[in-house]
């Protein structure tokens, strides 16, 4: 049940944030053991000057198409998991919009099922 959080700068076409949507979701569901209907996702866009990062800090070069994906999980993967999904994420982004490889950028944070609410009120 993870929860995604793709942040990057303002100005993409629609079709381009269905793309890079959908490529996040697809490398979840391949390489996260994720179930094909566990989609939630919001897209933060960001005038210049709000999204700030360091275009060379361990890779790059970075442009201005870098992506910030912040995950939130709902149990913790292994150090393989997380890393194949890593490199399906980025091959699948690449594919979809051209980003570079070096442009997407991933955290991911692990929560325990108590802290989720999906509706109602109820804990999961």
């Amino acid at each position: 049940m993870p929860f995604a959080r793709i942040s990057l700068h303002r100005g993409k076409s629609a079709a381009y944030l269905q793309a890079l949507s959908q490529g996040v979701h697809d490398a979840l569901v391949e390489s996260f053991e994720v179930p094909g209907a566990d989609r939630f996702q919001v897209i933060h866009q960001h005038d210049v000057g709000e999204l700030i990062f360091n275009p060379e800090y361990l890779g790059g070069p970075r442009s201005h198409d870098f992506v910030l994906i912040a995950i939130t999980a709902g149990r913790s993967r292994s150090v393989e998991t997380k890393q194949h999904f890593y490199r399906t994420l980025v091959e699948k982004l690449n594919e979809a919009t051209g980003l570079s490889e070096e442009d997407v950028m991933v955290v991911i944070t692990t929560t325990g099922s108590e802290d989720w609410s999906f509706a109602g009120g109820r804990g999961n």
